[in-house]
């Protein structure tokens, strides 16, 4: 999800308030203009947003778990214990037991040597890439890369050479011109997302593995919507593909998605760790994540690991509705993942389309420009292990009925 930031010179040009004013008329002209849903109930299944009652199908919330009844008791009592907020960054006073047990917990649970929590995805991405390279470096970055990647390689100044989504051979290309150019003596790496958040589809993450071997580049996975869902054990995409540290150096994660509470994190090396430690600004320079979720997390971690029936529903799910999408004639884009992208093209008619099913019930994002390419606009519909057979089926109902009037 690369999202394109508009310019901003153009639209504050001689800071006339027209021009703002003009720039979001068009906005909304084009069917990109975006609000706000005001919710009012837990993210679960059915929720009550903007005043209406929904079936919600457009939540990361992929085993069912931020409404968990032991999660928020494990978050109220270390509320109780360490109070609400952290106070502090991690390395002045605002690192508690509660962060530590976590980071040694997502070691043990992703097979690393350490992890380091940072406050969001986006700000562990744009951690690791400003740390690792700089001026002279190079990045070598999937096109369809989360907008966090996309800015972590902006700010770390590092050339950034764009392969065309998931082909390996663009990207071999692309480091075999750099090379060509005595560039080996600068720091090289590879980045993609492990699960794409836009499509649904998923990183050959065995081939970039070894193609990082073949060039001795570092190679990153950001697993923010495979952790939780896809492995044994629910340890993401790499442990699915049974890659390891030594395969893959990086790893980010979010917490916020299939585990339920919030916050992210990096495992890899014990030497990778305390380098951030040392040198990723975003985690130094930021308050600490409340100690209650960090103790939240905790629980979620241990439900992930005993629940497999969560994945197992979820995955059964996924393919209900790819079968029923099939029969129904419903185009569903190649994913095998909760995240089930209907291309439409136009922004208008992707617009249309989910205003429509917003009105008999069923919440389903509307994805257009700058998010997506131009002319990509679709459906962004995402399954839950809170969801049953017969919402499924409700949701294939009535989409297959409002795609036919659209």
């Amino acid at each position: 999800m690369p999202f394109l930031l508009p310019n901003k010179r153009h639209i504050l040009m001689k800071n006339n308030p027209n021009t703002i004013k003009n720039w979001l008329a068009k906005k909304k002209q084009q069917q990109r203009y975006r609000s706000h849903r005001i919710t009012e109930t837990p993210q679960q299944a059915c929720m009550q947003i903007d005043g209406q009652s929904v079936l919600n199908f457009c939540s990361n919330d992929y085993l069912g778990l931020a409404n968990h009844p032991d999660i928020i008791s494990s978050f109220k009592k270390a509320a109780d214990k360490f109070g609400v907020g952290s106070g502090s960054a991690h390395l002045i006073s605002g690192h508690s037991k509660a962060h530590q047990a976590l980071e040694e917990a997502l070691a043990d649970f992703t097979g690393r040597d350490r992890a380091l929590l940072f406050s969001t995805g986006y700000m562990a991405n744009i951690g690791v890439l400003d740390s690792l390279t700089e001026r002279g470096d190079t990045i070598y970055a999937d096109r369809l890369n989360h907008a966090s990647l996309v800015d972590g390689a902006l700010l770390s100044k590092a050339s950034t050479k764009r392969y065309q989504h998931n082909d390996i051979h663009s990207l071999e290309r692309q480091i075999t011109a750099q090379h060509k150019k005595n560039l080996t003596n600068s720091n090289e790496i590879i980045v993609s997302d492990g699960v794409f958040s836009m499509d649904g589809d998923v990183a050959n993450v065995a081939q970039l593995a070894s193609l990082a071997k073949k060039y001795q580049t570092w190679l990153m996975i950001d697993d923010a919507h495979g952790f939780g869902t896809l492995g044994k054990t629910g340890g993401g995409l790499l442990q699915q593909e049974n890659l390891r540290q030594a395969d893959v150096p990086i790893m980010m994660a979010t917490l916020g998605k299939a585990v339920g509470t919030s916050g992210a994190f990096i495992a890899g090396s014990e030497e990778l760790i305390e380098y951030l430690i040392q040198t990723a600004r975003s985690h130094i320079f930021t308050t600490a994540m409340p100690p209650a979720i960090a103790s939240a997390t905790l629980t979620s971690l241990e439900i992930i690991k005993k629940e497999s029936w969560r994945r197992e529903k979820l995955a059964v799910l996924i393919t209900q509705f790819k079968q029923g999408a099939k029969q129904l004639g419903i185009e569903l884009m190649p994913s095998d993942t909760a995240i089930q992208p209907i291309l439409v093209g136009s922004s208008k008619k992707t617009v249309a389309i989910s205003q429509q099913l917003l009105n008999k019930g069923l919440l389903v994002s509307a994805i257009r420009p700058p998010t997506v390419a131009k002319n990509t606009a679709r459906l962004r519909i995402t399954l839950s292990a809170n969801h049953n057979k017969q919402m499924v089926e409700e949701l294939l109902e009535k989409l297959s009925k409002v795609l036919m009037t659209v």
